[in-house]
């Protein structure tokens, strides 16, 4: 029996429109309008598709969208300029600034400038800390999507056994912290990790974030498992043409696992929607208010 495909186009369509649905009730009740800065130095071609994804997403959802695109040559202290000038802004309550950075450029020291407050990308170090603790804290997108695609098949995750493949800190590793908040018994393991597949075997929940292509296999997954592949790998097609595959091998998992998460069109189409969650979320705490119901 193939698994249940977790359709995270339909999953992120749905939670944009509860997000729109709260963004027009704090302007209606608290004339609040939440509003995200992005800042993009650079020309990448993947990072310009992604900014404008970006945008056309948070205007849709009644948003204040504001884009700053800087050279690639911009001196660290214009970028660090120009987010303390967000971060002093009243009118901007989420800033974002699109990773990787060119050459010559401290990410750190960039992240670190962002007010914690505004973090919507939950990566500067307090929102790390909080999140680690326990505390609440804005979290990085991705992590946020999984946990919330991972809750359309089951409605509680407590008592799960959950393996994490990747420790990055933009995905793996607050990966955990969710999994742990929500009282799974969670497994953190990496490519060198020893006896990968039989520590897979055991999980009722794989979350896949390595960055290898189809790196597990089929046969790594437990029977009635779901699986929630992370990655967005770009490989030459059969026609010559490049195509997208995830850490996952699909298709094997696809007779093995419960349910699966497809690349594209899983993980991917949840982290702009989570951003929005995030901003809104940061809006009404910068005011004060009650927490948004998304």
């Amino acid at each position: 029996m193939s698994a249940k495909i977790i359709d995270g186009k339909i999953i992120a369509a749905d939670l944009r429109a509860r997000v729109a649905g709260e963004v027009a009730r704090v302007k209606r009740e608290h004339g609040l309008t939440p509003g995200l800065a992005v800042v993009l130095v650079g020309s990448d071609p993947a990072s310009e598709v992604y900014v404008r994804t970006k945008a056309k997403q948070t205007e849709a959802a009644g948003m204040a969208s504001f884009e700053y695109k800087l050279a690639a040559d911009t001196p660290q202290t214009d970028l660090l300029a120009l987010i303390a000038k967000l971060n002093a802004d009243a009118s901007v309550h989420g800033i974002l600034v699109q990773l990787p950075l060119p050459a010559g450029l401290d990410s750190q020291a960039v992240i670190n400038a962002i007010d914690p407050a505004k973090d919507v990308d939950g990566l500067n170090p307090i929102n790390a800390g909080r999140l680690a603790t326990g505390l609440p804290a804005l979290t990085p997108c991705t992590p946020l999507g999984c946990i919330i695609l991972a809750k359309t098949v089951h409605a509680s995750l407590e008592g799960m056994n959950a393996v994490v493949i990747g420790r990055s800190n933009l995905v793996g590793r607050p990966l955990v912290q969710l999994l742990l908040n929500e009282n799974a018994t969670v497994t953190i393991a990496h490519s060198r990790t020893r006896d990968l597949a039989g520590i897979c075997r055991q999980a009722d929940l794989v979350l896949a974030a390595v960055g290898r292509p189809e790196m597990v296999k089929g046969s790594w997954i437990k029977p009635g498992a779901t699986v929630i592949d992370v990655g967005i790998n770009r490989i030459p097609g059969a026609d010559g043409k490049s195509r997208l595959v995830g850490d996952v091998a699909y298709q094997e998992a696809l007779e093995i696992a419960g349910a699966i998460t497809p690349v594209p069109g899983g993980v991917g189409q949840m982290t702009v929607a989570c951003l929005l969650v995030n901003t809104l979320r940061a809006a009404c705490a910068i005011r004060r208010l009650q927490a948004p119901g998304v």
